[in-house]
Parts: C-alpha cells; structure tokens; sequence
C-alpha cells in the first residue's frame, strides 16, 4: 500500500523568505510535517521571486512526508508591482490609485493562465481587469 495523503495545506509565503514562524509553521506543525526541511526546499525553489507573494499547495502524507506545489502569485500582487502602488484602494469606485495598461494586463495574464479557469488568453486578460478595476485601478486602452 502506497503513501496516504492526511492534509492538503494552502499558505501564501514570500518567495525565498520562508521562515519556520507563522504562517509556515502553525500550518505545517499539526501534520507533524519536517518545517525546517519544508522552509529550505520551498527557498531553494523561489530564490528568483524574492520578495513576491507565492501561493503553495503542500500535500502532507500518512509518513509525515510532503510534495509542494507553487501557484503563480496573486492577481492583485502582481498588479501592484505593475502599477507601482503600495496598496489598492479602499474605496475603488471613487478613488483611483493608479493605471495600468493592456499591454501589462496581458504580461499578468500570461503568467496567470495555468492557474486561471479561462479558456483563452483575451478572457484571462478580462479576469485581470476586473482585479484591476475592484482594486482601484484604472486600466488604459
């Protein structure tokens, strides 16, 4: 008989800046999971996105073995970075805090597209849009 999965986990972690401390470590200790071994595999794997958020997914198994998987980062994430913005805005309808154009819409889409369920590279950029827009940005045609 093969190795059980016992927990699926999601945390958002800075890439190459993963430390034992929450939120890796309260995740991850229940399962019983090798935090220290878990923090230098997932900076070994990130060490090019250092700084950007990065979604994982990690399987815990019944030997207290574990996969990980990254997802791209966030929408809102890499639209910050584009806009050049610390924060969206709290109130997106009236106040705009900045502008990104198509053509950065589509750079964010293409590093989306495996994580979004869009079918076509015009309806991921559509996706981002509407991140941008409840974010309080304006997007430029």
């Amino acid at each position: 008989m093969g190795k059980q999965v016992t927990a699926e986990i999601k945390v958002q972690v800075v890439g190459g800046q993963a430390t034992p401390a929450p939120p890796v470590g309260t995740a991850l200790g229940p399962h019983g999971v090798n935090i220290g071994q878990f923090v230098q595999q997932f900076n070994d794997q990130t060490r090019e996105m250092m700084g950007t958020t990065i979604p994982v997914v990690i399987t815990v198994y019944n030997d207290r073995s574990f996969d990980f998987v990254l997802k791209s980062p966030p929408a809102a994430v890499l639209l910050k970075k584009a806009a050049g913005i610390a924060k969206g805005s709290g109130n997106p309808l009236a106040n705009k805090v900045g502008t990104v154009t198509n053509a950065q819409l589509e750079e964010i889409a293409k590093v989306k597209m495996n994580d979004l369920n869009s079918s076509s590279l015009e309806q991921a950029v559509k996706v981002i849009a509407g991140t941008a827009r409840s974010m309080g940005l304006e997007v430029a045609k």
